[in-house]
């Protein structure tokens, strides 16, 4: 079975029931699906009234051994009284497996959602993620991947050029600035940087507020620098993207030495972020949840933007980088 033809019709209600009951939890309320398209993801109550987040693991995308790796980073942090959303050990387990599909149960916790124009809230994430990455730094990841061109920009094109998605009319100058692209982001790109265990993905929407950060979804944890977990949390204008970074860096100091080099990377680990998304939707189109969560995929316009989109990040690659303030 290729990951491109998986699907997750086999998880049926009674068949996630079953899988739950196979480490003793019992589901009473229905299975409530939470947005989540790499994986599967459901909310329910038990005989006893608490409530439980049950995450099913996309086969074929992460092994046992990865899966294990982000497992014990979160307890690494739980244990640093980093706020994140651990996985239950039940006998001493974290990862379950059920006819071929791997799974595991959390706590359900709620939140609001995180304010990135808040500099109250940015203040706090810049110090948990300070927390984070002083844990991050104590060994990297052995089986889980570290950022790079080839996952990010290579594979991602060869997947791109053997796809039906981009229209033929588009085709030449698609591949063209995205090449172009490419060539900028390979010249740019530096693996001379500090490797350290990452949260990977901490855009806004991980992120939860309950009187204070709650990191959560760590599923695409992996080695990289740090500005990676920084960068996604910067927006508006280059005026309030350096208010926000000041805000977050002077907190996050406190717990560990941000390297200011890494400000370089921004521009350029957003642009593998473009590249690497695009291939993200084509690898996973025949996934049923994908089309109708993501209809503009399939739309020349879609990929017409994303022309125009090439041409905005090359420019900004040849822009100065953000730099800190003098006290930095």
């Amino acid at each position: 079975m290729t990951q491109q033809a998986f699907n997750f019709d086999a998880l049926t209600p009674d068949f996630m029931w079953y899988a739950l009951e196979s480490i003793g939890i019992r589901a009473e309320s229905g299975l409530l699906a939470l947005n989540s398209y790499e994986n599967r993801v459901y909310q329910f109550t038990d005989e006893e009234r608490k409530r439980y987040v049950v995450k099913f693991y996309r086969p074929q995308r992460w092994s046992q051994e990865q899966i294990l790796e982000e497992h014990s980073f979160t307890f690494d942090l739980m244990e640093a009284d980093v706020p994140v959303a651990p996985p239950i050990k039940i006998n001493g387990e974290s990862l379950h497996h059920y006819q071929g599909y791997m799974f595991a149960l959390f706590e359900s916790v709620g939140g609001r959602q995180f304010e990135v124009d808040n500099f109250d809230q940015l203040e706090g994430v810049g110090r948990f993620l300070g927390r984070i990455h002083k844990v991050g730094s104590a060994r990297p990841f052995s089986h889980r991947p570290t950022i790079g061109l080839d996952e990010y920009l290579y594979q991602p094109r060869d997947l791109l050029q053997n796809s039906l998605f981009i229209p033929t009319h588009l085709e030449n100058a698609f591949f063209s600035d995205l090449d172009l692209l490419i060539k900028e982001l390979s010249e740019q790109w530096t693996e001379q940087h500090t490797v350290i265990r990452l949260h990977g993905d901490c855009h806004p929407g991980n992120i939860l507020w309950r009187d204070g950060p709650m990191f959560v979804d760590l599923d695409d944890s992996r080695n990289g620098p740090a500005i990676q977990d920084i960068w996604m949390l910067l927006n508006g204008e280059k005026h309030d993207k350096l208010a926000q970074l000041d805000t977050i860096l002077e907190a996050y100091e406190e717990f560990y030495q941000f390297n200011p080099t890494e400000l370089k990377l921004i521009e350029p680990l957003r642009g593998l972020r473009m590249v690497h998304y695009m291939a993200w939707l084509a690898k996973r189109w025949n996934d049923p949840a994908f089309p109708i969560a993501f209809p503009w995929f399939a739309d020349a316009k879609y990929w017409e933007s994303q022309v125009l989109s090439f041409k905005e990040q090359i420019a900004a690659l040849g822009e100065p980088p953000l730099s800190l303030s003098p006290q930095w």
